[in-house]
Parts: structure tokens; sequence; C-alpha cells
């Protein structure tokens, strides 16, 4: 066994630390951790490959657990649609260090190779978005939330449970996101202002039962922007290439949050819109989505705000004011 290898990450996939071998190398990268591919093999000489990610500190750790439970989350509903997370755990050589371990997908925009499944990204979503979300332990019905908090990039989201959508879009995104720009970047008075009051009146108007209906949870992918959605392949000698996604921050909650991450960001394309309003179309009222969308991309730009500071207030600003002009 290669010695950078952490017997705790052998142990946690059912590998013996004194007879498989493994190694483990550089690969890919992300801003708030390190990543490497790690190969296998056992005794009887069948050979796999793993993604694992590391990072220091609690934070790491509560990072891992949200990703390991998001990402089965999307691969229970959907197979094909994510890697599954095999361990989260902790390094036996450094009790400060912590680890999380999925499946390696072979992630090129040129991946060659027998088609998979044959859906596309669009009517994988669809399905995801249009599948009830379970009841969570101690309740009797679907709720809006997720059994363990979930971060966006390095920001901690309370997914604590509630039974009413806008009562969490407004408490657990929107007033929870402020308090860590704040916690940041020192507190802003028009900021602030102006997000209560989108809080309190803007969310209530256009995202009460009242104005769209009875939402029903769907999982939510919760951190949805073109890098973290592409075409792979399984690492598996019969899986083909697949549209995938990855790096998520789930949630159980309205299927339009989704959407304002992408809106946001763009890079999706017409053809994958299209596809997907006929799959899941507008809710009513079809005349304010847009602006529905709008209030979902809100939260992303507070998130940046609180992560990256600058400009992303001025975003934040700009829909807030169009959005209270309009609905209060």
């Amino acid at each position: 066994m290669s010695p950078t290898v952490d017997p705790a990450i052998l142990r946690t996939l059912g590998l013996d630390p004194n007879s498989a071998s493994a190694s483990i190398t550089s690969h890919g990268g992300s801003g708030f951790s390190s990543t490497y591919k790690l190969l296998t093999t056992t005794p009887d000489g069948h050979k796999r490959a793993y993604f694992v990610k590391t990072g220091t500190g609690p934070d790491a750790a509560a990072m891992f657990l949200g990703e390991h439970h998001s990402l089965n989350a999307i691969h229970s509903a959907i197979p094909s649609f994510s890697p599954r997370s095999y361990a989260n755990g902790t390094m036996l050589s450094n009790s400060n260090q912590h680890f999380l371990v999925t499946d390696f997908l072979h992630l090129r925009s040129s991946v060659v190779g027998p088609t998979g499944s044959g859906e596309s990204f669009a009517a994988k979503l669809a399905k995801m978005h249009t599948t009830p979300a379970p009841i969570p332990e101690g309740y009797d019905k679907p709720m809006f939330g997720f059994p363990v908090p979930t971060y966006c990039g390095a920001t901690e989201q309370d997914n604590s449970w509630k039974e009413d959508w806008a009562e969490f879009y407004a408490d657990n995104r929107l007033r929870h996101v402020l308090k860590e720009g704040e916690r940041k970047n020192g507190k802003n008075k028009e900021l602030s202002d102006a997000m209560e009051t989108v809080a309190s009146k803007v969310v209530p108007r256009l995202l009460g039962e009242q104005t769209i209906g009875k939402v029903t949870p769907v999982l939510i992918h919760g951190d949805l922007w073109s890098g973290n959605q592409g075409r792979g392949r399984f690492f598996s000698e019969e899986g083909g290439v697949e549209e995938v996604v990855y790096d998520p921050a789930a949630v159980y909650g309205h299927s339009e949050y989704e959407l304002g991450i992408m809106n946001m960001f763009g890079g999706f394309g017409g053809a994958f819109w299209k596809e997907y309003g006929e799959l899941v179309p507008k809710q009513e009222p079809k005349e304010e989505w847009e602006d529905r969308v709008a209030l979902y991309e809100l939260y992303h730009h507070l998130n940046h705000y609180a992560l990256f500071g600058g400009g992303y207030r001025g975003g934040a600003m700009s829909i807030m004011k169009k959005l209270i002009a309009k609905y209060t």
C-alpha cells in the first residue's frame, strides 16, 4: 500500500490496508478541498478507481457530510445522474483531516464511448424535479429542508425542516445567508433593510400558497451552475457516457429554486430550456415566473457576496429594488 493512502479511506471502502494495493494521485481541482484519483486493487485482482476529496478542520468534516448525503440522494433518485458517495470520515493519521470518497468520473467535453441511459440532461433534471421528496424521519409528510446541513461554496446552509416553503426560503436561505454576509463583510444598512423587505413582503407575495398554490418538495441540486454539470463515464467497463451533475448542496424544495443559479451564470442553452420547459411547465401564475426565478437568483448573489464581497452586493441590490418596486 502506498503510504500516501490513509488506512481509514481503505477501511471505509471495505479494503484491508495490509493486503489491498492502492495508489493516490492529484486530480482536478477545487477551491475548498484537495482532490485525488484513488486506484485500488484487491488481492484477487479486482481494480477500481475512486474520486477523493480531503480537507482540514471541522468545516471540511461538515462539508463532506453534506456532500455525501447530497450525492446519494441524487444517485438514489437517478443512479446515472451523479456519482455515488461511498464514505466520508476522518483520517487515521490526522484527526483534523477529513475525506470524502465517491465514484470516479471520466469527465471531458470530448469524452467518447457508448451512450449509457440515453437520457438528456433536461430529462434527468426534470425527472428529479417531478419526483416527490421522501418523508423525513419523525414527520408524517414530506417537508422542506434536508437531513443535514449542506454547503453552497463555503457557506453552510440551514436545512432544518419546515412545512411552509415561503417561510423556509425567507428564513433558512435569505436571512441566513445575509447573516453570513454581514459576518464576513460587516453590516450594510441599505442591504439589510432591502433584504428584510424582500423576506417579509416579496417572498410571501410571490411564493406564498395563496399565489402559487401548494408546493411539493422535490430534490434540488442546489449549486447547479454549468461548472457542476457535464458529460462523463463512470469508472466501469459496462458504463456508457452519461449526462451528470456533481458538487451538490442538496435540499428538498421548490423545483424553480434550482433555476436561480442556472439563470445567474447561464451556459445551458436554448435547447435545454425548451426541453425542460416542456417536461416541467412553468408554474402558475406564469407571468410571474421570471420574477420568481430572479427571487431565487437573489440567494446566490447574496451567497457570493458572503463568499467574495465586492460587486455581488450590487447584483443583489438590483434584483431587490426591482422586486420591491413591483410587489410592495
